[in-house]
């Protein structure tokens, strides 16, 4: 038989991991930076600035991955936009990112269309994340969408003082 707390903790009472899951001592310094070897140290400067560890895992993946969006989307041409390919989608795996979000403590959300327009939601636990960012020709009635920006502005009202 399980021995129980004598005192249960109030409903309401934050739940806290132990110190030693998610410790972050980093101070001002954005860590852990990427290994980028083809990168120069300005291009990496660039993927860390205003990047600080966060204690929800979730979090922490959403907000380098909107870093990595971002990166990427600086590359594109006008009449292109970020899409994704993604191991487990239905067809040819494929989806134009609309949207990305978390909902700590684990799970990471993808929220865009199917190469057939239909609107699809990935909802991926933190740690199996795979995703190959490509280029997709955005609809000649509208402009090119640019998601990183957005996901910018997320990061930035979550970012810790």
């Amino acid at each position: 038989m399980r021995k129980t707390d004598p005192k249960p903790a109030a409903p309401d009472a934050p739940v806290v991991a132990p110190a030693t899951l998610f410790q972050s001592d980093c101070g001002d310094t954005p860590c852990p930076e990427p290994v980028l070897p083809t990168a120069t140290p300005e291009q990496q400067a660039a993927l860390t600035d205003g990047v600080r560890m966060r204690e929800n895992p979730a979090e922490w993946a959403f907000v380098r991955l909107s870093k990595l969006i971002e990166d990427f989307e600086k590359g594109l041409d006008k009449d292109e936009e970020v899409g994704a390919r993604i191991v487990g989608l239905p067809g040819d795996g494929t989806m134009s990112i609309e949207d990305v979000g978390f909902w700590g403590p684990d799970l990471i959300m993808f929220l865009g269309k199917n190469a057939d327009g239909k609107p699809v939601r990935l909802i991926q636990h933190y740690a199996q994340i795979n995703v190959l960012l490509d280029v997709r020709k955005k609809p000649e009635e509208r402009e090119a969408r640019r998601i990183g920006f957005q996901l910018s502005e997320l990061v930035e009202k979550t970012n810790p003082k």
